[in-house]
């Protein structure tokens, strides 16, 4: 099994919060992974090494300078009720239908598509601990840092 039921997830409720609920109909979209598939994604994509985007070192590309070509403000549009900000939304030539996953930590990855990541990220950065949204055989990659800026880069 690759997935949690949603229902068990429990970090369902950035998703049901009532000040900014995931339609039910969009929930099913929204795919929480066991920690043993998300621990085999982090380790194949993001890091052999380091559990959280705080344990990054040494031979992890995302602390490397030259992943990162450029940063943006992700908070202000959050706070003031905006889309996804637009440099954001240039950098990643995506289908709607592309898979994405955004990962918290090894352990706590969400598989969605583009299209529901878009209309629902201010509920997947709740948590904005240095969160990575990467997508399925794509290299453009995003962190969100907690000083409310988002790098984009290119994975090696």
């Amino acid at each position: 099994m690759n997935y949690i039921p949603f229902e068990e997830y429990k970090r369902k409720w950035i998703f049901t919060h009532q000040s900014m609920p995931v339609a039910e109909e969009d929930r099913e979209h929204i795919k929480p992974m066991t920690e043993d598939r998300g621990g085999q994604l982090w380790r194949d994509f993001i890091s052999q090494q380091s559990p959280t985007p705080d344990h990054f070192g040494k031979g992890d590309w995302a602390i490397m300078r030259d992943v990162w070509e450029q940063e943006s403000d992700w908070q202000h549009p959050w706070e003031e009720e905006g889309d996804l900000p637009e440099d954001v939304l240039a950098y990643f030539p995506w289908e709607d239908n592309a898979v994405v996953y955004f990962c918290y930590d090894k352990s706590n990855i969400v598989e969605t598509r583009w299209g529901m990541f878009k209309k629902y990220w201010k509920n997947f950065l709740f948590y904005d601990d240095k969160p990575l949204l990467i997508g399925r055989k794509r290299k453009e990659v995003a962190m969100f840092e907690q000083n409310g800026t988002v790098k984009l880069g290119k994975r090696p």
